[in-house]
């Protein structure tokens, strides 16, 4: 196996999809995202599986249960298992950011080019079990 070695933040500041999975492990994730000026990802709850983020451009707020973490360059946010969280965008430049999920969330591979997209398709694309290698 060769795992995943890169420049994450050159990756995420080159990023403009809403979501595109780097690297899919048996027990971790890593997901770019890029949220356009008043965009969220939209409340959610993970109940089994703990979340990071790393903001790496633009400012916005990071909600867990229902408290607002505000967050811009360089902050890092760990959201528990069952804590409903949002991130949001409410500045107008794009927030870049990645993720990491343990276990992990979505298809090795997906690419969401826009929220819409994500939300019209994660149904269907929950993961499978497969990782990258």
């Amino acid at each position: 196996m060769k795992g995943y070695c890169n420049n994450i933040e050159k990756q995420t500041l080159e990023n403009d999809d809403f979501r595109r999975v780097l690297y899919t492990g048996k027990n971790l994730q890593l997901v770019l995202m890029t949220l356009p000026p008043g965009c969220d990802i939209g409340a959610e709850v993970h109940p089994d599986r703990d979340q990071f983020f790393r903001i790496e451009e633009g400012d916005g707020v990071i909600e867990i249960d229902g408290v607002a973490n505000p967050v811009e360059d360089d902050f890092a946010v760990i959201v528990p298992a069952g804590a409903r969280h949002n991130v949001i965008n409410n500045s107008s430049e794009p927030l870049r950011l990645y993720t990491i999920y343990g276990p992990p969330e979505h298809l090795d591979g997906i690419v969401h080019a826009t929220k819409e997209e994500a939300e019209a398709r994660h149904r269907d694309e929950e993961w499978d079990g497969q990782a990258t290698e």
